[in-house]
């Protein structure tokens, strides 16, 4: 195991970055100004974002402007902040707001996130994206590249490596106490939306609050169809009631994710959250090799249910290790550390030579118990942080940078978007990270990247 200085070092080095002050939180003398509220403009508002931006307004931005394709969506977010400015294209915002805003949320569905993202940063404004931060890996070299070229604060949402049970997760792993750790299995009940799918036949007629042309941005073109047919196999092999009952949108809203032109399915949404905590606490990078299995893959469509492995190179004093992501209502075998513990619906379990540990929303669970009871005179020796919100608005400020900056969401982002391509190649693919290519296929270098189509470009915004 490595030490825990450089543990430290490391996890520190990832982050830094040289931020950008907004100059209204700066004093005339040139001190800060650390109650002054940061104007923050929210792109994506009706669903997830509305949520997301009422956690931004907590942390201590002011919601000044609110811009969504759907007004009717939108509408709740509209009538929460009344007094913020209005946009339907995140382009007439930015260009509007100029020095008025510092920072920009985007909540948008996946497809539309680099897009938005490299136009805040090109801006200079402080950026927050919903994961995963990307769609594809060009555009993630991209965002990436042009954060650190900004040098402003920027976070992805994926659930937080600074809280005290995720800190709690790195503390035991790091102290060598599980042995080495070989093995990470990581797991989701998604998806919870139609997957599997092909196109619906039809067009309906598009809603008057809604700009179709604008929310498929830079895909191809296709009919606008609202729901699906109550006896559709998209609905019916689905199990929906448990998450939202009545969801039967075909694109909009929300289901959106199992489409390969608009999202990255159940790893792309749930990966980055599962693999955060473990990419701080196992010092994971780029994969070596990647693998998937799936149910019926569609050309346009991510499959119902899936499991991508990840070959890990040794890191450091660490170990190679597998991971194994799982979704669709697959799980990992139990390992034996575990004895007859029946596994969540969700989770992520590293497997040491001497015990395991068991990572869930309700908290940590050590196998063997003996082990557990150990750990806990292990000293707390990383920062527990804010959170989300709370850890942007410090970066927004000057303080130190985000756990889950672009920087950092950058291998994380990665990971789920390999992952997707081995998906969709079911190859056994060899990644030369150094190159940012495969070695051994050209058809899963051509998904690397997707082409822009009516007239948007990532050159122009």
């Amino acid at each position: 195991m490595i030490s825990r200085r450089a543990f430290l070092a490391r996890s520190a080095a990832s982050a830094a970055a040289f931020t950008v002050i907004p100059s209204r939180l700066v004093g005339a003398d040139g001190s800060r100004s650390p109650n002054s509220r940061l104007a923050l403009a929210g792109v994506g508002v009706g669903g997830v974002g509305f949520g997301q931006l009422q956690e931004c307004a907590e942390a201590g931005f002011q919601i000044v402007a609110l811009c969504d394709v759907d007004d009717a969506y939108a509408k709740k977010a509209y009538d929460h902040w009344p007094q913020a400015r209005r946009y339907r294209d995140f382009r007439e915002m930015l260009a509007a707001e100029g020095d008025q805003i510092d920072a920009v949320y985007c909540g948008t569905p996946d497809h539309t996130h680099a897009l938005i993202v490299l136009a805040a940063l090109r801006r200079r404004k402080h950026v927050c994206c919903v994961k995963p931060l990307t769609r594809t890996v060009h555009e993630l070299r991209l965002v990436v590249k042009a954060a650190r070229e900004a040098g402003v604060a920027t976070q992805v949402t994926a659930a937080a490596n600074t809280s005290e049970t995720a800190c709690r997760a790195c503390e035991w792993i790091t102290s060598g106490a599980l042995g080495d750790v070989r093995e990470l299995h990581a797991w989701s009940n998604r998806p919870v939306w139609p997957q599997g799918m092909t196109r619906p036949p039809g067009e309906d007629p598009v809603p008057k609050d809604l700009d179709w042309k604008l929310w498929l941005g830079p895909a191809a073109l296709r009919p606008f169809k609202r729901n699906w047919p109550a006896d559709s196999p998209a609905l019916t092999q689905m199990n929906l009631k448990e998450w939202n009952p009545g969801i039967q949108a075909v694109y909009h809203p929300f289901n959106f994710r199992g489409w390969w032109d608009f999202g990255t399915g159940a790893l792309g949404d749930m990966g980055c959250h599962h693999f955060n905590t473990p990419f701080r606490a196992l010092q994971l990078g780029s994969p070596a090799r990647i693998c998937a299995s799936a149910t019926r893959v569609f050309a346009e469509s991510a499959p119902l249910a899936s499991i991508v492995t990840y070959d890990f190179p040794a890191r450091d004093a660490q170990p190679p290790l597998r991971a194994v992501w799982y979704d669709g209502g697959l799980r990992p075998a139990t390992p034996r550390h575990l004895e007859g513990w029946p596994l969540p619906d969700e989770g992520t379990l590293y497997v040491g030579e001497k015990g395991a540990l068991l990572h869930t929303w309700a908290g940590l669970q050590v196998f063997p118990e003996a082990l557990g009871k150990r750990l806990e005179t292990v000293p707390r020796t990383l920062p527990r942080r804010r959170g989300t919100w709370g850890e942007w608005a410090e970066a927004c400020r000057g303080g130190e940078p985000a756990g889950c900056n672009f920087k950092w969401a950058e291998p994380l982002t990665e990971i789920v978007l390999l992952g997707n391509i081995a998906i969709r190649t079911g190859k056994l693919l060899e990644w030369d990270a150094a190159q940012g290519n495969f070695t051994n296929s050209p058809d899963a270098n051509r998904q690397l990247h997707d082409d822009y189509q009516n007239g948007w470009s990532l050159e122009a915004v």
